[in-house]
């Protein structure tokens, strides 16, 4: 297959897995940024995520590695890792191999826990975080429901998904949208903003959307992206939910996204109903754009309209994120 993109893959925090996925001791191959890696959980129960192959012969880690306290065994000769990556333990060495000892052996990757998910810290360069993983005080609330997760893998990347929120002409022509919505941008580093006002078809009892054009609803839109790799999305109408979009680059051609959604427990249940009705048809949207995304081109320099949202500017802001 052909590589349709020729950019390099953003520096940022990803998710990676769901917390509730790894028990203490369980281990996983991973492929993400275009490498092979190894997540698992210490008997303490720290995630750890490490570059997958053993430097010792080759093993790949996530493939019968045993957890050993806080450090991964190698299947093929017990070698043991850390979670920073160093060897612990040569089991049937009389002495540490000098070229292992007290020294980094396998790259790591800084992880956190937040929002019930798995985050790692990608940069091409080694460079350390350079923020942090944004709190969602939903995700972390008695007073919300469980999530509701939505998965794909895509063939495009993450420039493009994201240009697809700014491109406010798409949502009519693609997502039958009565009218294009009128959004508000804030961009303060790292950190993106759209508030957005917008009629949007109306939803009835059942929950069902009404796609005849003949109903419609007002509805607020607050959209967040700290960084490429963590979206943050507040719907209000008639009822309330929230959506934490996350974005893993799998190489430099592929994507892993997820929607993740979670409304008020307390919320009536015909909201709730309306709610679930609301979260279907983000769901389906994603449907709708999956084969535009898996089959466009990138257009350094697009010919744009005065009816396209802000492209241009969406463009500059994501390239602070291309290690250089």
């Amino acid at each position: 297959m052909n590589n349709r993109y020729k950019k390099p893959i953003p520096c940022g925090w990803f998710a990676i897995d769901y917390s509730k996925d790894l028990a203490p001791k369980d281990v996983k191959p991973l492929k993400y940024f275009g490498k092979d890696l190894v997540l698992f959980r210490t008997e303490s129960g720290e995630a750890v995520l490490l570059d997958a192959h053993c430097p010792h012969l080759g093993a790949h880690l996530g493939h019968g590695g045993q957890v050993k306290g806080e450090s991964i065994a190698c299947p093929f000769h017990a070698w043991e890792f850390n979670g920073e990556g160093f060897c612990t333990k040569v089991p049937y060495a009389k002495n540490m191999p000098p070229k292992v000892d007290g020294k980094q052996a396998i790259g790591n990757y800084p992880v956190v826990e937040l929002n019930q998910m798995i985050w790692a810290w990608y940069h091409p360069k080694g460079i350390a975080p350079l923020w942090e993983v944004e709190r969602h005080p939903e995700l972390h609330s008695d007073e919300w429901t469980a999530m509701d997760t939505y998965d794909w893998e895509i063939n495009s990347i993450i420039q493009e998904t994201g240009e697809n929120a700014v491109d406010i002409a798409h949502f009519v022509t693609v997502h039958d949208s009565p009218e294009m919505p009128d959004g508000q941008v804030t961009i303060d580093g790292y950190k993106r903003t759209t508030l957005m006002d917008s009629r949007q078809h109306a939803i009835d009892e059942q929950g069902n959307v009404d796609l005849s054009g003949e109903n419609y609803d007002s509805g607020r839109l607050e959209a967040y992206s700290f960084g490429p790799g963590q979206t943050y999305q507040r719907f209000s109408r008639m009822f309330d939910i929230v959506m934490m979009g996350t974005i893993t680059p799998i190489d430099d051609q592929n994507i892993h996204m997820r929607f993740n959604f979670s409304m008020p427990k307390q919320q009536s249940g015909e909201n709730s109903l309306y709610a679930a009705g609301f979260r279907d048809e983000i769901v389906r949207q994603v449907g709708q754009d999956i084969p535009i995304w898996e089959h466009k081109v990138y257009l350094e320099e697009p010919t744009l309209c005065d009816g396209d949202g802000p492209i241009a500017k969406y463009r500059k802001w994501f390239e602070q994120f291309y290690a250089a």
